[in-house]
């Protein structure tokens, strides 16, 4: 698990034990923590003035406040930091029971490998898990690989291309060639490129251009064009659950706002994904408040990981929630998911299999709404 407390001011046992107290009383119920309270519930081996002159390092600090109208503290976005980085215990980091684990395994494993249905049901068993929203995206080629080609005359010196890559897309492109060319010849140079270029990266197709006649490399080249803009501009499908039952934990309408944002906006999304997380697989990482980078996120929790195989296919799975989220919970579940995800990717796509990403059967627009 990552998230960067580095630049947070270190605290003493009994102030990590108060602090402590205070985001797990909040999550629970996200109502003002009294050091009334925490006396009154926690049996603690120190008085009230004590805690209450903690309490006030604590506020000075930066990790908990003081709300207007409460003589309670609630936990700052710095709080809740420290506490997922040095306070949550082995316990709570496998706090998914073996009913939790069965049930989630039984379900996944009930369906067919990467299909719609599969990730569909991966979204509604992690968001119900951890009582949060769930995300999760398709498993798919790291990098774009060219599979098939096709040269369709046209009419003169048109030419309609048909580029086909490992994963599954499809591009099409009119050329103008310097010369009309017969379907005979279009048809030869395809089944030579295809011969030689079969798997090949757009960097490995780029250099191989050297070996062929004039024609072959004006077709190669916008081949790696179109290949290098398929990598940069590929925006992932994303399976969501759970938006709707979480929204009524936000405590303002700006939360509700910036999750529904995460949730309808897929590029930006995709933007996260793509910042946040790793390339380590099953390395979940828990984003607070955007981690100051988003203020578009302000108001939200993220713990997200990355499942797969290394270095062939990846997708990403991870829950959305108000900054009170249960940290504890929300990671058990992440962990575990990813972990069975790609237990179950890596069986199927072993060694004597090849290894392309499944390709979804989703219609040209697909239907996020929530299963």
């Amino acid at each position: 698990m990552e998230i960067d407390v580095t630049s947070l001011p270190e605290l003493t046992r009994r102030q990590e034990q108060i602090l402590s107290l205070i985001v797990r009383t909040y999550t629970n119920q996200p109502e003002p923590v009294s050091s009334k309270f925490l006396v009154d519930t926690f049996n603690l081996p120190f008085s009230s003035a004590t805690i209450r002159n903690e309490m006030a390092v604590l506020e000075e600090l930066g990790y908990i406040s003081a709300p207007h109208t409460s003589a309670g503290r609630v936990p700052t976005e710095n709080g809740y930091r420290y506490f997922v980085k040095r306070l949550i215990n082995a316990e709570e980091m496998n706090e998914l029971t073996v009913v939790d684990q069965t049930r989630i395994s039984e379900k996944l494993q009930s369906l067919p490998l990467a299909t719609e249905q599969w990730l569909r049901v991966v979204a509604s068993v992690l968001a119900r898990t951890s009582n949060t929203a769930a995300l999760v995206t398709p498993p798919v080629a790291e990098t774009s690989r060219f599979k098939h080609v096709e040269l369709i005359a046209i009419q003169g010196r048109m030419v309609l291309m048909v580029l086909v890559l490992q994963e599954g897309a499809v591009y099409q492109q009119m050329l103008a060639l310097a010369e009309p060319v017969p379907q005979p010849r279009l048809s030869d140079v395809a089944a030579r490129l295809n011969n030689m270029l079969a798997d090949q990266s757009a960097s490995e197709v780029r250099v191989r251009a050297v070996h062929f006649q004039q024609l072959e490399r004006e077709i190669i080249e916008l081949i790696v064009d179109l290949m290098e803009k398929a990598a940069i501009n590929h925006v992932r499908l994303v399976y969501r659950e759970g938006l709707s039952e979480v929204i009524s934990a936000f405590q303002n309408s700006e939360g509700a706002q910036q999750a529904v944002r995460v949730f309808e906006e897929r590029a930006f999304l995709n933007m996260i994904f793509g910042e946040i997380l790793t390339p380590i697989i099953n390395n979940v990482q828990v984003v607070i408040a955007g981690n100051g980078r988003w203020e578009e996120l302000s108001r939200l929790s993220m713990v997200l990981s990355r499942y797969g195989i290394p270095g062939q296919i990846t997708g990403a799975v991870g829950v959305v929630g108000p900054t009170h989220i249960n940290y504890g919970r929300a990671i058990s579940a992440v962990g575990y998911v990813s972990t069975l995800m790609t237990e179950m990717l890596s069986s199927a796509y072993s060694d004597d299999k090849p290894a392309l990403a499944p390709r979804l059967e989703a219609p040209d627009e697909p239907d996020e709404s929530e299963g």
